[in-house]
């Protein structure tokens, strides 16, 4: 009888895991699409950030570089030392490098949305909504509903909303996104 090695023990179940990864999401409504020209979100940032991503019991942590000026969000995404994902957005289109690994129901216009979300004026969201949704801001909590339903709630731990620690959970989508920034 033939020993099995320890690489090929593991092989099926790495099989396993990215079939799951890649298998498709139930049913779900239509993102938002919320896409805000950079300038609307006021100030210029450049920050390091640690994201981990939770869903369905399972945790995945990413390590993000963003910048956004008058004209352009940069972001890109590391994971084990190792780019998993870039986008780059003008105001009119958005671009996206993925590492082929990466599943794809990691998209970075939801990326986008979701930093958007989080991190633009209150006021330049609403504005962009489209009919049946609102959002607003109660202190360190912002809401995000359709319908009167709650969609998402973010919560802060201080104010500029991009310092610190933000926390969005996306009730429609059913994860918990934790972004931690890098302090000055």
């Amino acid at each position: 009888m033939q020993r099995l090695s320890w690489l090929e023990r593991l092989a099926p179940l790495a099989a396993a895991l990215l079939l799951a990864a890649c298998a498709a999401p139930p049913e779900t409504p239509a993102r938002l699409g919320l896409r805000l020209a950079p300038a609307t979100l006021g100030e210029t940032i450049s920050v390091q950030q640690q994201l981990t991503v939770e869903r369905a019991g399972s945790t995945n942590d990413l390590v993000a570089a963003l910048e956004v000026d008058l004209e352009r969000v940069s972001l890109v995404g590391l994971a084990l030392g190792m780019r998993v994902l870039s986008l780059e957005f003008d105001g009119a289109e958005l671009t996206e490098w993925r590492h082929p690994m990466l599943p794809s129901q990691v998209r970075a216009a939801d990326v986008l949305e979701d930093l958007q979300l989080t991190l633009w004026p209150l006021d330049e969201i609403a504005r962009a909504l489209p009919s049946g949704w609102d959002i607003e801001d109660h202190g360190l909590k912002r809401t995000l509903r359709r319908d009167g339903e709650v969609v998402a709630t973010i919560t802060y731990s201080g104010m500029p909303r991009w310092q610190g620690t933000a926390v969005l959970d996306n009730l429609r989508y059913r994860y918990r996104l934790t972004v931690v920034s890098a302090s000055e």
